[in-house]
């Protein structure tokens, strides 16, 4: 595997498992639809009031697990930027590309995105024998 190969990975997923952390030190976990960026960064929204949000806005570090199917995954540990439905950028774009239908969710009250940039990426696939990883850490 490569590092494009696991950011192609990545683009042909559409869910992931986010797991962050409350102020009180408890783990959550829960299911987001994503996009990659091309800046290779992931991208979700999600109401502020929701616990995701809030264990952001208090602690930004985050990670995901990606792909279930045929035993390969990709772990993505990173920290996430918060921004409003109103910001524009290269992220806005690849979510709406990935996910058109949640242009409707623009007048939501209290929407949020979150772009996390990663800082270790870890691809496993354990359909093989041996067993294939590939492990990486950015800046």
């Amino acid at each position: 595997m490569t590092e494009a190969g696991v950011y192609e990975f990545i683009a042909s997923q559409k869910l992931a498992v986010l797991s962050t952390v409350s102020r009180d030190g408890t783990p959550q976990s829960a299911l987001v639809g994503i996009a990659l960026t091309p800046d290779r960064e992931l991208v979700f929204d999600t109401l502020e009031h929701s616990r995701k949000a809030q264990n952001l806005f208090a602690n930004q570090a985050c990670s995901f697990v990606i792909g279930w199917s045929g035993e390969i995954t990709v772990q993505v540990e990173g920290l996430a930027r918060h921004y409003g439905v109103a910001e524009e950028g290269a992220w806005k774009a690849a979510y709406f590309q990935a996910w058109p239908e949640c242009r409707e969710h623009l007048n939501w009250p209290g929407l949020a995105y979150f772009v996390v940039s990663p800082t270790w990426i870890r691809y496993s696939d354990y359909g093989q024998s041996p067993p294939e990883i590939f492990e990486f850490t950015l800046k």
